[in-house]
């Protein structure tokens, strides 16, 4: 390998969704290609049980603990910055990066940058259950969050981690949360849905969406590639 056409070592926490980490290896590898680069990439698995688990018992201290020994881990193989491609693992991010041996690409930063650089006042969000319900952990400050009707969420809930099993959309589970996010539109003005869940880019896709949303897996993954590139 040339030195010259590497970026910094990525970490990448994988096993939170393995239809995504996938997304997120085919994306990575397919920009460094666009660039003629090689990428220079360390992954782990995670379990994912664990990991809801601790989410939704609010045990955000253990979470970041557990996540910041897999980081060592990826640090010891090489890794230079670590990412994690899920939303749900980043309701520990405020301590996780107190303890992290290297600096994390945030998926959440990089959705909170999108929705104030488009200005926007009201947004609904898709994700699991803990990211729903909390708005983003609470991190879109100054923005209002529409909550979707309780049925809703669990069909949003429920529907992700369909998603997250299967590794791969089936297209009643996309009409089920296009239904959703037109009625959010229409019943509660929202002007955006946030796919706050990377899982989502298994089934959502700029030709099949028709309705305003913020993709946030692929605001990640382009800042991952700034942040290897710097």
């Amino acid at each position: 390998m040339s030195e010259e056409n590497q970026g910094l070592c990525l970490g990448l926490i994988c096993g939170l969704g393995v239809g995504a980490a996938v997304h997120y290896y085919q994306e990575l590898a397919k920009a460094h290609s666009a660039r003629g680069a090689i990428l220079n990439l360390v992954m782990i698995h995670a379990d994912v049980n664990r990991v809801l688990r601790q989410a939704a018992a609010g045990e955000t201290d253990s979470l970041a603990e557990c996540l910041s020994t897999l980081i060592q881990r990826m640090a010891d193989a090489g890794a230079q910055v670590a990412a994690i491609p899920a939303v749900t693992p980043h309701i520990c991010e405020p301590r996780l990066r107190e303890i992290s041996p290297i600096p994390l690409v945030s998926l959440i930063e990089e959705i909170v940058r999108e929705v104030r650089a488009r200005e926007l006042k009201r947004v609904a969000l898709f994700g699991t259950r803990f990211t729903v319900e909390t708005g983003m952990f609470g991190r879109l400050h100054g923005v209002e969050v529409v909550r979707p009707k309780p049925g809703e969420i669990d069909l949003i809930h429920e529907t992700y981690l369909k998603i997250v099993s299967a590794g791969r959309g089936e297209e009643d589970l996309y009409q089920g949360l296009r239904r959703i996010a037109h009625e959010l539109r229409e019943r509660d003005g929202v002007e955006a849905v946030i796919l706050a869940g990377t899982e989502l880019s298994l089934i959502f896709n700029p030709a099949n969406t028709d309705f305003p949303c913020i993709d946030g897996a692929r605001l990640h993954l382009d800042a991952i590639m700034q942040r290897l590139f710097q």
